[in-house]
C-alpha cells in the first residue's frame, strides 16, 4: 500500500485482518480447496489399425468346444494345396465354447488359394463370416504428469485412423478445474448415505489392466484381473485402465462412484499399446460368461462396419450387458462419432466441463450409417464431467485428466451405484430400461443443440428416482421434433420447409425396455394438428426392434396446399410396440406418440435454391478413401460423412445467413427436378455418375441450373504413393480415389467444355485483399474459351510427394484454378445455366480447414445464380488469352477397388470406360424413392388419443405403493431426508465460516468503537475549555458515533445469517 495517514493505516490493518481470518476460516472450513497431489492432463490421441498377415477370424453361427471347431475347419479346409492352423489362444476364454477361430494360413497360400479357402469356408452353414484379423496401435499422449513417470495417454480407437485435432491451448484450455469430487459433483453421496454403493453389480473395465493391491480398492472388490493380451503381466505399465477403474470404484483420495462394486479387470492392451480384434472378441465372451452387469469401454473407431466387433456388441446387450463407450475426441467437428458408442444398443458418452459447456474435445453427432439414403440418428446419447476429473493414479496417488475417455467412466460408475439400488427388480433393470432412465432423467444444456449434448447432462439422482419407480416400456429419441426449437433442434430449426422441397428426414431411435426383441404392430397412424394437413407425412422403420432398440425414420414434406403458407403445422405420430417373445415383466406393449412441429415458409425463388449432391460422396468405412490434404499425416482416410451438417456445416451455416436454402440430395440426379434449384453443388465428390445423369445434367444446365464444383485432387502416381501392402491377400492397396474422382467429374463436365488436370498443388494466392488457402488442390485443364480463369503460382505437391528419398525441394508453377464460365454453346443462349469451379474443397471443409473461403464459395454461387461476375475476377484471363498448354486428362487407376463399394458401378466392371459398350460398367439406375404417405385423420376424428405435449417426454412409473422395496434399505422418503441432510451437512461449514466471519466482525468494530470513543473523549476533553462549545453537543455527537457502528454490526450478522441459507 502507499503512504497513508496513521487513520487509513489503522482501517487497512483492520480489513488485513479480517482478510486474513476470513482466508483461515476458509481454509478450515473446506471452501478453499487445495489440490493435493493432483495432477492435470490434457488428452490427445494418435492411432492406427492394420490387417495382420495370413490372419483371418472365422465366425461361426454358434459356440462350438474346441474339437468341434477343430473338426469343422478340417471338413472345410481338406485338400487346400497350402498349409493353415488354428491359432491357440492362451486366455481364461480357452477352455469354453467360442464363436470363432483365429485361422493362419501358410506362407505358400497365395492370393488365389487365399480366396478358395474363404469360399470354401463361407460354403459351410457353420460358418458365418470370414474377416482380417486386425491390429490397433493406439498412442496415448499426457502432459504435466507430475505423479507418474510415464507417458500417459490418450485413448485411440481399436481400429479407427482419425484423431482428435490439436486445439489452441490444448484440450483443456480455459476449462475450470473440479471444484470436488467428481462423487460429490454428481450427488453420489446421496446414494450412498442410505445405503447403496455399487454391492453386488459386476462391472468390466476393458483397458490397460491394474496393479494388484492397489490401495485406492477395497480388499477383496477387485474379483479378476484377466490378461488377453500377449504379454505375460496383468498389471499397468500406462495409467489408462488404473484411471479408469479408479473413477468407478475407488474408495479414498480420488473418489470413485460405485466403491463396492465387483471388479472384473480386462487387459486388452499391452504396454506397448497393441491390441486385434481377436482378443476383443474373447475378452468379449469371456464376460458374458462371468455374468457381467456393466462394462466401459473408453475406445472406439469410425469403423461401423467392423462386423465382427459390432456383431459382438450386439451379442453383449442383449445377454443384459449394459455397455457405456465414449464417443470420442474428434470434436468440435460434427460426423465423428466412434463405434461402438453411436450404436443404438450402446450409451454412448460425451463430455463437458465444470461450467457445464460442452468440451471443444467431445465428439459431435450425428451418426453416419445411414448416409447418403437417410439422415443420422441422435447421439452422443448423455453428456457429463470430462473434463479435470480426478482418479486413481499408478503410485496411488491422484491425478485429472480430460477427455470423453474420462466421461465414459463416470457414466459406467453411476450406472453400476444405480444398478446397486434396483439390483431387487430384476430383469426390468436392462440396458433399455437403464438407458432410458439416463435420457430420461438428463438436465438439458441451455445453448448447446442435440448432437453436442444428446440429451443433456448426467443427473444420478434423478435417474436413480425413475429407476426405483420405473415400468417396462418403449419410449423414443427424441421424444418430440420442433423446428421452432433452436438451438437445441439444429439443424431441423435452421431452415423451414417449403412446397417442393426434398423431403425431411427424421431418423428416431425406439428402445424397448419391455423385451431384448419387438416391433411395431400395424402401421404408424399420423393425426393432424393446427395446420397439420398441410404435412405430407411417410414413415419407415424397422421390422425387428432388436437389440433393445430400432429405428423409425420419419419424411416430411409440404403438401400444395401450403405452397403460399407462412407459419407452423403440427401433428403427431401414433404407434403401438409390442414385444416379441418373453418380456422382462407384464407390460407386452406400449403406445407411443410422436409430437410434430415444423416452420413452413412459401416456396423460395429458383435463385436462392441449392441442391447438395450427397449420393456421390463415398467416406471410410466402405473402402479406402483417402484425405483430401495431403499435408494431414495423422487423419489418412476421408471419414467425415462430407454432409452440410457434419465437416461442411460451417459452410451451410454462411449460406443459410446469406439467404440460400439449401436441400440434401441422397439420390441419384435424375430423381429431382432441376427447374426448382438455382444451383448444383458437387462438393468433394468421390462416386461414379449413371450415363442417365450426365445426360439428363446436361438438358438441365441448358434450361437455366447451374453448377458450383469444389474439387480436390487425383494423381495415379500419388496414389500408388500412398497405398500401403495388404499381406493377407500379397496385394497393394491402393485408394479407391483420390480426394476427389476427378476422371468421373470430367465425364460429367466435358459437356461443357470444363476438365480438371491431375497437378497436386498446394499454397495460397490473393484475391482482392483476401488470401486464400489451396491445399492438395487439382489444376483446371480445360474451359470454355471465353470463361474467365485465375492461374495461380502454387507449390507442385505431387512433384515433392514422389521425390526419391523424400527430398523437399519445392517446384514452383503457374496454374490455372479458379474459373467462372457460361455453359452452353457459344454465343451464350439466354437462360442456359453457368458454371464455377475451384480446384479445391479444403478451404470450406471444418475437417483441416487452414483458412476458410466461404466469402469466395457465396461470391461463386452469386455468380451462379445471378450471373454476376464477383469484382475480383475482373481481371482474371479468358481461358484463350491464358495460353495454358493442353496436357492429358488423368486416367482411372488400374486395379483400384472403387466398383466393390460403388453404388454405380458393377463389382465385375472394367477400370476404364468400353466406348462401345459403357452400360457394361453401370449398374441398373435405381428407381426414385416414392414413399407411402402415413395412414392419416385429423385430430377432431382421435379425441381418444392423449395430444402430447413438445418437451421432453418422461417415463411411465409405477404408483407409489406398487414401488418394489430393496430388502434392508431404506425408503424413497428415507431418501429425500438424505438429500436434505446432505444439503445442510454441505452448508454447514459454510454456515460455520460465516458465524466465524460475523463474530469477527462484532469483535472488530467492538474494538473500532472503543478506539473512537478514547479519541471522542480526548478531543472533548481538549475542547472544554474553548468558549461557545455546547456542553451537549458533544454528549450526542459521541451518542452518534457510538450508536452507529453496533447498528451496522447488527444489520451486518443478520445480513449474513439469512444469505448463508443462500450458498
Amino acid at each position: 500500500f502507499p503512504a497513508r495517514s496513521p487513520l487509513e493505516t489503522r482501517r487497512l490493518g483492520g480489513m488485513r485482518l479480517t482478510l486474513c481470518s476470513l482466508l483461515c476460516v476458509a481454509m478450515a472450513t473446506g471452501i478453499y480447496a487445495c489440490g493435493g497431489n493432483q495432477t492435470d492432463s490434457e488428452l490427445r490421441y494418435e492411432f492406427s489399425t492394420e490387417t495382420v498377415p495370413r490372419e483371418y477370424i472365422v465366425r461361426y453361427a454358434g459356440y462350438h468346444g474346441n474339437e468341434a471347431r477343430a473338426c469343422l475347419l478340417s471338413g472345410a479346409l481338406a485338400g487346400l494345396p497350402c498349409a493353415w492352423r488354428a491359432v491357440r489362444r492362451d486366455n481364461p476364454a480357452a477352455q469354453h465354447p467360442s464363436d470363432f477361430d483365429l485361422l493362419r494360413l501358410a506362407f505358400n497360400c497365395t492370393p488365389a488359394l487365399t480366396a478358395e479357402a474363404t469360399r470354401r469356408l463361407l460354403a459351410s452353414d457353420a460358418v458365418r463370416s470370414v474377416t482380417p484379423q486386425r491390429r490397433v496401435t493406439r498412442t496415448l499422449h499426457g502432459f504435466g504428469l507430475a505423479d507418474e513417470d510415464v507417458e500417459l495417454p490418450r485413448w485411440h480407437s481399436r481400429r479407427s485412423f482419425s484423431h482428435a485435432p490439436i486445439v489452441s491451448g490444448g484440450l483443456g484450455a480455459g476449462v475450470r478445474p473440479a471444484p470436488t469430487q467428481i462423487t460429490s459433483a454428481l450427488q453420489a453421496d446421496v446414494l450412498w448415505s442410505v445405503g447403496f454403493s455399487g454391492r453386488g453389480v459386476r462391472v468390466s473395465v476393458f483397458d490397460t489392466g491394474l496393479a494388484a493391491g492397489h490401495g485406492h480398492f477395497k480388499r477383496g472388490r477387485v474379483k479378476e484381473r484377466s490378461n488377453w493380451t500377449n504379454e505375460k503381466t496383468l498389471d499397468d505399465g500406462l495409467g489408462h485402465g488404473t484411471f479408469v477403474a479408479g473413477v468407478i470404484a475407488s474408495y479414498r483420495d480420488c473418489l470413485g462412484f460405485a466403491p463396492d462394486a465387483d471388479l472384473y479387470i480386462f487387459r486388452v492392451f499391452t504396454n506397448a499399446q497393441v491390441s486385434y480384434t481377436s482378443w476383443f472378441l474373447d475378452a468379449f465372451n469371456y464376460a458374458m460368461l462371468r455374468r457381467i452387469h456393466v462394462i466401459n469401454l473408453s475406445i472406439g473407431g469410425p469403423d461401423f462396419l467392423d462386423r465382427p466387433f459390432v456383431d459382438k456388441v450386439w451379442e453383449l446387450t442383449s445377454n443384459g450387458v449394459v455397455l457405456v463407450s465414449a464417443i470420442g475426441n474428434d470434436g468440435p467437428l460434427y460426423g465423428t462419432l466412434n463405434n461402438p458408442a453411436d450404436q443404438m444398443d450402446v450409451v454412448g458418452v460425451g463430455g463437458i466441463d465444470f461450467d457445464d459447456r460442452v468440451a471443444r474435445f467431445s465428439s459431435r453427432g450425428m451418426t453416419t450409417w445411414e448416409l447418403p439414403d437417410g439422415y443420422g440418428r441422435l447421439k452422443p446419447d448423455i453428456v457429463t464431467y470430462g473434463a479435470g476429473v480426478r482418479g486413481s493414479g499408478l503410485r496411488e496417488t491422484c491425478r485429472a485428466l480430460s477427455g470423453t475417455s474420462v466421461a465414459s467412466p463416470v457414466v459406467a460408475g453411476a450406472v453400476a451405484l444405480l444398478y446397486s439400488a434396483v439390483l431387487h427388480r430384476g430383469p426390468v433393470i436392462n440396458p433399455a430400461s437403464i438407458k432410458q432412465a439416463l435420457l430420461a432423467s438428463a438436465r438439458r444444456l441451455p445453448d448447446a443443440n442435440m448432437f453436442e449434448q444428446g440429451h443433456g447432462k448426467l443427473d444420478l439422482l434423478r435417474a436413480y428416482q425413475l429407476l426405483r419407480a420405473y415400468k417396462p416400456q418403449a419410449s423414443l429419441s427424441p421424444s418430440y421434433i420442433d423446428f421452432t426449437d433452436c438451438p437445441y433442434m439444429w439443424p431441423y430449426c435452421s431452415q423451414p420447409m417449403y412446397f417442393t422441397g426434398l423431403p425431411v428426414v427424421v431418423n428416431v431411435t425406439i428402445l424397448n425396455g419391455m423385451s431384448v426383441a419387438g416391433r411395431i404392430r400395424g402401421e404408424p397412424l399420423w393425426i393432424d394438428g393446427q395446420n397439420g394437413r398441410l404435412l405430407t407425412v411417410s414413415a419407415t422403420h424397422s421390422e425387428l426392434l432388436w437389440p433393445w432398440s430400432g429405428w423409425l425414420a420419419l419424411q416430411l414434406g409440404v403438401a400444395e396446399a401450403g405452397a403460399d403458407f407462412d407459419g407452423v403445422a403440427e401433428g403427431w405420430l401414433n404407434f403401438t410396440v409390442e414385444t416379441v417373445g418373453a418380456g422382462v415383466g407384464e407390460e407386452t406393449s406400449t403406445e407411443l406418440s410422436l409430437p410434430v412441429r415444423v416452420r413452413i415458409a412459401p416456396r423460395p425463388p429458383r435463385s436462392r435454391r441449392l441442391l447438395w449432391d450427397q449420393f456421390h460422396s463415398l467416406r471410410y468405412p466402405s473402402g479406402y478413401f483417402p484425405r483430401d490434404n495431403l499435408r494431414v499425416k495423422l487423419d489418412p482416410l476421408d471419414w467425415h460423412g462430407d454432409h452440410p451438417h457434419t465437416n461442411f456445416r460451417d459452410l451451410y451455416g454462411r449460406l443459410r445467413s446469406a439467404g440460400y436454402f439449401v436441400e440434401v440430395a441422397g439420390r441419384p440426379l435424375t430423381c429431382y427436378n432441376a427447374s426448382n434449384y438455382g444451383a448444383l453443388l458437387l462438393v468433394d465428390t468421390e462416386e461414379e455418375f449413371f450415363p442417365e445423369e450426365v445426360a439428363k445434367l446436361g438438358r438441365d444446365v441448358a434450361a437455366g441450373l447451374s453448377v458450383l464444383v469444389l474439387a480436390d485432387w487425383y494423381n495415379t502416381s500419388v496414389m500408388r504413393r500412398v497405398r500401403f501392402f495388404d499381406e493377407n491377400t500379397r496385394q497393394w492397396w491402393v485408394p479407391d480415389t483420390g480426394g476427389a474422382n476427378v476422371p468421373a467429374l470430367n465425364d460429367l463436365l466435358g459437356q461443357f467444355g470444363v476438365a480438371l488436370g491431375d497437378r497436386v498443388l498446394d499454397g495460397e494466392f490473393r484475391l482482392g485483399d483476401r488470401l486464400v488457402a489451396f491445399s492438395s488442390g487439382c489444376d483446371i485443364a480445360k474451359f470454355p474459351e471465353d470463361g474467365r480463369v485465375l492461374t495461380a503460382a502454387l507449390a507442385d505437391e505431387g512433384h515433392q510427394l514422389m521425390q526419391a528419398g523424400g527430398a523437399k525441394s519445392r517446384l514452383e508453377v503457374r496454374a490455372p484454378v479458379l474459373g467462372f464460365a457460361h455453359a452452353g454453346s457459344q454465343p451464350v443462349r439466354p437462360g442456359t445455366g453457368r458454371i464455377a469451379v475451384l480446384g479445391d474443397s479444403n478451404c470450406a471443409d471444418s475437417a483441416h480447414q487452414l483458412a476458410d473461403c466461404y466469402w469466395l464459395v457465396a461470391a461463386m454461387l452469386h455468380f451462379a445464380t445471378a450471373a454476376r461476375l464477383p469484382a475480383f475476377a475482373d481481371g482474371f484471363q479468358t481461358w484463350k488469352s491464358a495460353g495454358v498448354p493442353s496436357s492429358p486428362l488423368p486416367m482411372r487407376m488400374e486395379g483400384s477397388r472403387l466398383r466393390l463399394h460403388s453404388r454405380v458401378l458393377l463389382p465385375s466392371a472394367p477400370d476404364q470406360i468400353d466406348a462401345a459398350s459403357p452400360r457394361r460398367r453401370h449398374r441398373p439406375l435405381p428407381a426414385c424413392p416414392t414413399p407411402s404417405p402415413c395412414r392419416r385423420v385429423a385430430a377432431e376424428a382421435a379425441e381418444d388419443l392423449k395430444r402430447p405435449a413438445f418437451r421432453a417426454a418422461s417415463l411411465a412409473l409405477l404408483p407409489e405403493d406398487r414401488v418394489p422395496l430393496p430388502p434392508d434399505r431404506l425408503s424413497a422418503e428415507s431418501l429425500e431426508s438424505a438429500t436434505r441432510n446432505r444439503q445442510q451437512t454441505a452448508a454447514a461449514p459454510i454456515d460455520r465460516a460465516f458465524r466465524l466471519f460475523a463474530l469477527s466482525c462484532t469483535l472488530l468494530a467492538a474494538a473500532g468503537l472503543l478506539a473512537f470513543a478514547a479519541s471522542r473523549c480526548r478531543r472533548r476533553l481538549s475542547r472544554r475549555a474553548r468558549p461557545g462549545l455546547a456542553p451537549g453537543a458533544l454528549v450526542r455527537s459521541a451518542s452518534a458515533g457510538i450508536d452507529q457502528p453496533l447498528l451496522f454490526s447488527g444489520a451486518a450478522r443478520a445480513g449474513l445469517q439469512k444469505g448463508s441459507g443462500i450458498f
